[in-house]
């Protein structure tokens, strides 16, 4: 299925930032059947806030297409988008969005709100949630496990 083909390019990317030590969150954008950005998070590296796998992933395919509107284009993201990516993706004019796991504390295309899909703003996007979700939602589970489990161990004397 084309749609898992390219989750698992998002995927690849959330691992480029787990080896990095951050979050791993992974995002590509697709136009006409190939890839025209991709990126993943790197806020950890970037000491940025907003370097979030889908606004990198905007940015590389605005510079590779020469332009700010990406009509047409579609966003695969690892994790439900937060509020700030849901703003970037509608001011690009993404199509539609694909995400793997729900974010049950951001979650801006369906779970806590739709942003996406407001009709108050002057785009809206398609969303498809839960391509890989499993896969999408175990590489974060077992990255904050790590996390928790070198922690404690830095604390023990």
């Amino acid at each position: 299925m084309q749609k898992e083909i390219y989750m698992r390019e998002a995927l690849i990317e959330a691992e480029k930032a787990r080896e990095k030590g951050e979050v791993p969150i992974g995002a590509v954008v697709v136009l006409n059947g190939e890839i025209i950005g991709r990126a993943h998070n790197l806020r950890e590296t970037t000491k940025n806030a907003i370097t979030h796998a889908e606004i990198l992933a905007i940015q590389d395919a605005c510079k590779n297409q020469d332009a700010w509107r990406l009509e047409g284009a579609e966003l695969y993201v690892t994790l439900e988008p937060c509020p700030m990516c849901s703003g970037a993706i509608l001011l690009s004019r993404i199509a539609k969005v694909y995400y793997g796991a729900a974010d049950p504390k951001a979650g801006t295309a369906g779970t806590l709100m739709n942003l996406l899909q407001d009709s108050r703003f002057n785009h809206q996007c398609e969303i498809e949630p839960g391509i890989l979700a499993d896969e999408c939602g175990a590489i974060l589970t077992s990255f904050f496990r790590d996390l928790r489990a070198k922690k404690k161990q830095q604390k023990e004397p």
